[in-house]
């Protein structure tokens, strides 16, 4: 190998680098698409929103049962296209609220402030429902809300740990003895 190809093979190996490590930030500062309605900071802020609605306790939380993704994949699947809008609009008004009124994004507010956020929007979709008319969509914050109860009592995790299970319940029993503080049943 002379002098001319060796640096034309250095160039070569150098530039390529250049090139990849472009296109590794330009590939990287995109949000990564989890389907065709929702991207990964979506999913992290509806996480998030499960996880203020439904906190870890002496149970794991919304959060650790992917809530987040449930809500993604069941919006995607099952909610008609109007209802589609409705629900990604609102990821974008329930941060403009944030931004608002804590001059932060949902993500980077406290527990308490999250919690307070939540609960003003859940006292606004509480009346927007109380004088819907029948062929009104839903309130963003109602469909969040009810898809995180959804999707966290039936994972495995809000049925095994938050619920009481049994794999095979048997035969039916309808006067099954209840002690003030059991656990509900998941089957």
């Amino acid at each position: 190998m002379n002098r001319r190809e060796a640096i034309s093979a250095v160039a070569w190996l150098l530039g390529g680098t250049v090139v990849g490590a472009d296109l590794l930030v330009s590939c990287t500062s995109k949000p990564v698409q989890v389907n065709s309605l929702f991207n990964a900071d979506q999913v992290a802020l509806l996480n998030e929103v499960a996880e203020t609605i439904l906190p870890a306790t002496s149970t794991p939380g919304a959060k650790e049962a992917k809530v987040g993704d449930f809500m993604a994949q069941m919006v995607l699947d099952c909610y008609k296209k109007e209802d589609q809008e409705v629900f990604t609009a609102g990821i974008n008004k329930l941060d403009q609220a944030s931004k608002a009124k804590y001059g932060d994004t949902f993500m980077y507010l406290d527990k308490a402030k999250k919690t307070a956020l939540l609960t003003a929007l859940d006292q606004e979709q509480k009346e927007y429902q109380s004088s819907k008319k029948s062929e009104d969509p839903n309130h963003y914050f109602r469909m969040m809300k009810e898809l995180t109860l959804v999707g966290y009592f039936t994972s495995e995790v809000g049925a095994t740990q938050a619920l009481r299970y049994d794999p095979v319940p048997g035969k039916y029993d309808g006067c099954m003895p209840y002690k003030k503080g059991d656990k509900a049943w998941a089957t």
